[in-house]
């Protein structure tokens, strides 16, 4: 392993000023699932790592407030995916979060690293996207809220600033009722990277959001507004028809050595039918 300085700052307003003074040259760490690989391959060679689990605003907190529910920057994904609130208002996310990695790993790995490392395959990030999930990113300046579908660009880049780090993720309360599905297709059973992750959230307006990973350079969120995937009524045909135009955004790659390019488009069909029929399922079961 390279070898790097470490700092454990006990305020948000001393790691901002570490970011700044190190820049690129410095990396964060809050769960540390993929970071400690990183460093141990020499893929990520930092000159300093700058612990955050000590950082007092970031402490672990799953919060209700002002209409919207708050999860810290350190907060892991086992307390996301048992939290009752996320559980109620949430549950594709909680669905997520409990199939990343193993037990261990879910453990330490917290929700913000999962988008900051800005993996197309990161499982919350079709979740976050369905339901308009915002970023709270905390900097020099202060802090700006970033949509979450403003937020990833590609592979293991997102619109944060160098000196800037994710204090929170932000998932506004529904105002309508919803039913939502979270999926996956692995090689394996376990805690294999998922060759397409999809979440589908209906609502009772009619309002169908669809979004999906890992066939592409980012996470892509598509929203139909005919109500034609929202009716039970509506022809099979007529769904597809508008599940194929939800898909054009899909471009796997044809070096991955999880799956070929016209395994995952067929994969995000079968999960795309099999999510909608889920989320129906939970709209019309309350």
């Amino acid at each position: 392993m390279h070898p790097f300085a470490y700092e454990r700052p006990g305020s948000l307003a001393e790691a901002i000023a570490l970011l700044g003074r190190h820049g690129a040259e410095a990396r964060l760490l809050a769960g540390g699932t993929d970071l400690i690989i990183r460093l141990r391959d020499g893929s990520l060679r930092p000159s300093v790592v700058i612990d955050l689990k000590r950082v007092e605003e970031l402490r672990p907190a799953i919060r209700e407030e002002d209409g919207r529910l708050s999860i810290s920057a350190t907060s892991v994904m086992t307390d996301i995916a048992a939290d009752p609130r996320v559980r109620r208002h949430f549950v594709a996310l909680a669905e997520a979060a409990a199939v990343i990695g193993s037990v261990q790993i879910r453990n330490r790995a917290t929700l913000a690293g999962n988008i900051c490392n800005a993996s197309p395959a990161a499982d919350t990030a079709p979740s976050l996207l369905v339901y308009g999930a915002v970023v709270v990113a905390a900097g020099p300046a202060g802090t700006r809220r970033i949509p979450i579908d403003e937020f990833f660009v590609r592979s293991g880049a997102t619109t944060l600033q160098r000196d800037e780090l994710v204090a929170a993720v932000e998932l506004p309360l529904p105002a309508r009722r919803i039913g939502a599905a979270h999926v996956r297709r692995t090689r394996r059973r376990g805690h294999d990277l998922a060759s397409v992750t999809l979440t589908c959230g209906v609502d009772d307006a009619g309002v169908t959001r669809l979004a999906y990973g890992s066939v592409g350079p980012r996470p892509v969120l598509e929203v139909d507004e005919s109500g034609t995937l929202a009716d039970p009524g509506s022809t099979g045909e007529a769904r597809a028809g508008v599940l194929e135009r939800m898909f054009l955004g899909a471009s796997p790659s044809p070096r991955s050595m999880r799956a070929s390019p016209e395994y995952r488009v067929a994969m995000l069909r079968a999960l795309g039918e099999r999510a909608l029929r889920m989320a129906l399922d939970r709209l019309g079961g309350g």
